[in-house]
């Protein structure tokens, strides 16, 4: 165990404590320093539980010309007007010209159709075989009935794409408009989140920047596929657990006695028997979770990741506050309302997202349960020395048709889920995602000479390629090695929960590695690659305390770092949004044969 105190009784109180043995670290810990281990830190209370963050300054300001009080008030306003101007940056990046090329490119042959057609009759129907042709033809046309079509993901993320098409029409700038939206203000979500995680305004305007950089983050906030929807609803339910986390743990710490010496001390009845009220937060968070899984299945993981993690952050905050038994107490104070404000609210969501399904008649499977008996599922496995077990089936008539029907549905898209296997020239394992092995192109022309805005005699090449910025994300990967390094050995939260959000959407793919599964599917763990990245710029560039030269070097190698990143994103601009450019310098970005 670590050190120990007591103070039982007035003559031991009273006595001069002289260090024993035993006041050392344990062994493993003084071994783990070798790498850097840090022991539990022994700051005050209150901000052991509430991080501050640094006082504003005004020296930027007043370098650029601004007065000492508006100097000064602009600091106050950073935390605002930063992540504001990166989001800005950021939408004209992404809007501009977003309605090209003026085609159904690779999955918008699904989902913006989709969401047209919740639009029409509340589910999805089914469209000509010549429907993309017509879409785009002068004048359009919309050749869909109402004969239902069997989909495979929830609706929710077609409902958004939907309301582009209903403010902008059923064409490539509508569809695309929601995505392009969300994309946006995933940067925004991106700065704050990184100011609150990293107490720093200019560390989360740099994961913001990264973000808005990224070659993968941007063709998915211009394409109208559903990944990008994942993320965002995933990106905003973290951060709404970050203000839950910060908000719980100053309830505690108001709740603490103040010493003599007017520091807060930690107190067991406040630690372990404090009730920490009303959550609203985290309520959020339950909902934002449950929209990503009613986009599609995979928001599941970060629903049970996020869900544990908040669990244990209301531990880590009890324990700090004193608590003699934390497990304990989370167990009997906060594990049953988390529960009820993230999973039961995100399934509720998930329910609610089914509402067009539900209030028509049309529907695949819509009517499968009318006239059925309703038994439970047949569920059977395997047991040593047992053989095959066939759980006992009960009658459930008694569920409305709707809700057995929606079951059904649901286990038909989980069947066809684990059993997609049919191969596909741009399919990935996993394996290679995060040094980009095999990128998905949506979208590619060779126009001549002449034709469609080719301007090279050797031909050109348009194409939209699904590639993430390559120099941001194999910096990235060293990033993620030092997030976990931060972890395990320095005890810092904020790394673990950079990692937790890499996890639960990179990890899980590995028990599908004979799925039909592709690089995009990674769109949704990108920013957390990013607030690893910006996490680890900190570090080079060094903290407040180090010396001048120290922090100049640092700074200098970080800029330069961040410098090559952007002109990389530059460099493959054209392949991210299907310009024309020679044939030559169309294969001179084809850095590696997996690319083509």
């Amino acid at each position: 165990m670590g050190r120990v105190t007591s103070d039982t009784t007035a003559t031991h109180a009273a006595a001069p404590r002289t260090p024993e043995p035993t006041d050392r670290p344990p062994v493993w810990q003084r071994r783990l320093r070798r790498f850097g281990y840090a022991g539990r830190p022994t700051a005050d209370v209150r901000t052991r539980l509430v991080a501050p963050f640094p006082e504003p300054d005004g020296r930027v300001w007043a370098l650029l010309g601004a007065g000492p009080h508006l100097a000064r008030r602009l600091a106050r306003w950073s935390g605002w007007l930063g992540p504001l101007l990166v989001t800005l940056c950021a939408g004209v990046l992404t809007f501009w010209n977003l309605g090209s090329p003026r085609k159904v490119i690779f999955d918008e042959t699904y989902y913006p159709k989709d969401a047209w057609s919740l639009l029409q009759y509340g589910y999805e129907g089914t469209w000509a075989k010549n429907a993309n042709d017509a879409l785009l033809a002068h004048p359009p046309q919309i050749l869909l009935s109402p004969e239902h079509s069997y989909v495979v993901h929830p609706p929710m993320g077609k409902w958004l794409i939907a309301l582009g098409e209903w403010a902008f029409g059923m064409n490539p700038f509508g569809w695309r408009f929601m995505t392009a939206l969300l994309g946006t203000l995933s940067v925004l979500l991106v700065c704050r989140i990184g100011r609150r995680l990293l107490r720093s305004t200019a560390l989360g305007c740099l994961a913001g920047v990264l973000l808005a950089v990224d070659g993968l983050h941007f063709v998915m906030s211009r394409t109208a596929l559903l990944d990008l929807i994942v993320m965002f609803w995933v990106l905003a339910g973290f951060g709404c657990l970050l203000v839950d986390r910060d908000r719980t743990r100053a309830r505690l710490a108001a709740a603490l006695p103040t010493g003599p010496e007017g520091l807060v001390r930690p107190d067991g009845e406040v630690g372990d028997r404090l009730r920490l009220g009303w959550r609203p937060w985290r309520l959020a968070a339950g909902l934002c979770l449950g929209l990503s899984a009613a986009t599609k299945w995979n928001g599941l993981y970060f629903l049970a990741a996020f869900a544990l993690m908040s669990v244990l952050w209301d531990m880590g905050a009890r324990r700090t506050a004193g608590a003699r038994h934390p497990f304990r107490s989370v167990l009997w104070r906060d594990a049953l309302p988390a529960f009820g404000s993230t999973v039961v609210v995100a399934l509720g969501t998930y329910l609610a997202s089914w509402s067009g399904w539900i209030a028509t008649k049309g529907g695949y499977y819509r009517d499968w349960a009318v006239g059925r008996k309703g038994l439970s599922p047949d569920i059977s496995f395997s047991l040593p020395f047992a053989g095959d077990v066939h759980l006992p089936r009960f009658d459930l008539t008694w569920l409305p048709e709707w809700l057995r029907s929606l079951w059904h549905y649901q286990t038909e898209v989980y069947a066809f889920h684990t059993g997609l296997t049919t191969p596909h020239t741009y399919q990935s394992n996993p394996w290679s995602w995060l040094v980009l092995g095999r990128p998905v192109s949506y979208f590619y022309e060779d126009p001549k000479a002449g034709h469609d805005g080719c301007t090279a005699a050797e031909g050109c090449a348009r194409e939209v390629l699904a590639l993430g910025t390559p120099l941001l994300w194999w910096a990235a990967c060293f990033a993620l090695l030092y997030v976990l390094w931060r972890w395990l050995f320095r005890r810092d939260w904020r790394a673990g929960a950079i990692a937790c959000g890499v996890a639960a959407g990179y990890l899980p793919w590995f028990l599908y590695q004979e799925r039909t599964i592709f690089l995009f599917y990674a769109v949704v763990f990108v920013p957390f690659l990013c607030l690893a990245l910006a996490m680890m710029i900190g570090a080079i560039i060094g903290p407040p305390r180090a010396d001048e030269r120290r922090r100049t070097i640092g700074a200098v190698g970080a800029g330069v770092l961040v410098l090559l990143i952007v002109w990389n994103f530059v460099y493959f601009y054209p392949l991210y949004t299907g310009l024309p450019i020679p044939r030559s310098a169309w294969q001179n970005r084809m850095w590696f044969d997996s690319w083509v």
